[in-house]
């Protein structure tokens, strides 16, 4: 017999070894507890309630739970971070080009958030922050943030027509 032969035949049997090892314990386990093996009466079943019982830990249905919690939690967090995005580009004065100048729109869900605008010359440059609060500013936006703002504004009403 060659070795290559012996070696398959003793994986195999070291396979079935352990499969009747697993099989022994899950004798012995269910010898020790009878409570576990002899069938339980039959309980009446209470009301149907809107809540389902917790399943027992560690299952697959307990698992599946609790990652539709958290994956109900995380759409919750993701709806209130800045996560819509709007650049407006132009040139502030007539003597510079390569539109430098911009408005940056940042926005959640809500229409929260923040416009941010830097104005570029040659001379110098000044940024601005603007505080938004559903779709609007109490401070007063130049034509470019509001432009910004608004292209925002549009993809959440496009977005939300789209779901409905």
């Amino acid at each position: 017999m060659s070795s290559t032969l012996a070696g398959a035949f003793g994986i195999a049997a070291l396979f079935v070894a352990v499969l009747a090892l697993v099989f022994a314990i899950q004798a012995l386990r269910a010898q020790s507890d009878p409570a576990k093996s002899a069938p339980a009466p039959p309980v009446p079943r209470p009301e149907p309630q809107d809540t389902q019982p917790e399943p027992k830990p560690g299952t697959v249905k307990a698992e599946l739970r609790k990652l539709t919690k958290d994956l109900d939690k995380t759409r919750g967090e993701v709806r209130e971070t800045l996560q819509h995005l709007a650049v407006v580009r132009y040139d502030a004065f007539g003597d510079s080009g390569g539109q430098l100048s911009w408005s940056m729109a940042l926005l959640d869900d809500k229409g929260d958030g923040v416009v941010l605008t830097s104005i570029n010359s040659r001379n110098d440059a000044r940024s601005y922050a603007k505080e938004v609060k559903g779709f609007a500013s109490d401070a007063k936006l130049s034509p470019e943030e509001q432009e910004a703002l608004d292209t925002l504004r549009k993809r959440a009403a496009g977005t939300s027509d789209a779901g409905h």
